[in-house]
């Protein structure tokens, strides 16, 4: 009999049992059990830990662990608490999560291209106010990040007619797309980019990265899109800028704390939309799917599938 497979979360009883259920679909051969159903020797036999915003001290109670798969894309919470000692993590790499937010990104591009925000204030005070139409061609999009959801995202909005650019840390070739690098880089990107869209995972580089000093490179009246972390825009500077003028608007699905605290001059902005974190949301079946074949990969060869690197914190 194989070891079992520990599933590890902090989710609520209802989200953790819809979670082991469609894991046990997708991977029939397995006997994953929930940490508090693990007797303690099979704590011990435990190899794989599947997890979902983990207690460290029950990833710590499994001491035979070869890795540890999240749920999630986004690894930076699981890299602090867990730290440099815990067993490899493997992240979710699911196309349909790249679908997703690449589908989210071009909407809420739309909503700012098409003057949403400035339509929705003529309708609080009942003015009859069309506005001249901007082509796609006519509309700079810089997007920061160019990792799976950043390439995908860049496809869509190319195919929609815009003009994108993109940045990462190291260089990249994208079709259809000019691609920057760099500190110089990144300046080049903020100053043409009428539209940015921030898709970067949080690390010691990119914590804090959008402040004052980067956002006033931004052309007047641009706008940003924040579908990253919330930590890596200043949320006084951008404020600061929106209050000012320089910037015309945010779309905000990600913050520092969440859910955003009541007191948040986010809300009452108008020069912010505030979204609940949706813009891509996990798929449970297919990052199942994913899962069940990293799993049976390792099982055939051995082999770990690709692990977060702990430096670069994704």
């Amino acid at each position: 009999m194989l070891p079992p497979i520990a599933l590890v979360t902090r989710l609520n009883r209802e989200e953790e049992q819809a979670w082991l259920e469609v894991l046990r679909r997708a991977m029939p051969e397995e006997r994953i059990l929930p940490f508090g159903e693990l007797e303690p020797q099979e704590r011990r036999l435990a190899e794989i830990a599947i997890v979902a915003n983990p207690d460290p001290a029950d990833v710590a109670a499994l001491p035979g662990l070869s890795f540890i798969h999240s749920l999630w894309a986004g690894v930076e919470r699981l890299v602090m608490e867990l730290g440099v000692t815990a067993p490899p993590i493997v992240r979710l790499v699911d196309p349909e999560l790249s679908r997703v937010m690449a589908e989210a990104v071009l909407a809420w591009t739309y909503y700012l291209q098409r003057d949403m925000p400035a339509y929705r204030k003529s309708q609080t005070e009942k003015m009859w106010a069309p506005r001249e139409y901007r082509h796609p061609g006519d509309v700079a999009i810089g997007l920061l990040g160019l990792g799976a959801l950043g390439t995908e995202s860049a496809a869509r909005l190319t195919q929609a007619g815009f003009r994108v650019e993109g940045w990462s840390r190291s260089p990249k070739v994208l079709e259809n797309v000019v691609t920057h690098h760099g500190e110089e880089g990144l300046k080049t990107l903020l100053a043409s980019s009428d539209i940015l869209v921030c898709l970067l995972p949080l690390t010691a580089e990119t914590r804090g990265l959008l402040n004052a000093e980067r956002l006033a490179l931004m052309p007047e009246g641009a706008s940003l899109i924040n579908f990253a972390r919330g930590a890596v825009v200043v949320a006084e500077d951008l404020l600061a800028a929106l209050d000012r003028g320089h910037l015309d608007h945010a779309v905000l699905d990600v913050f520092e704390k969440e859910p955003l605290e009541e007191g948040s001059p986010f809300w009452a902005h108008p020069g912010v939309t505030v979204l609940p974190h949706i813009s891509a949301p996990t798929t449970p079946v297919t990052a199942a799917r994913i899962v069940a074949g990293n799993i049976a990969a390792w099982r055939a060869s051995g082999t770990l599938p690709k692990t977060v690197d702990r430096q670069r914190g994704y």
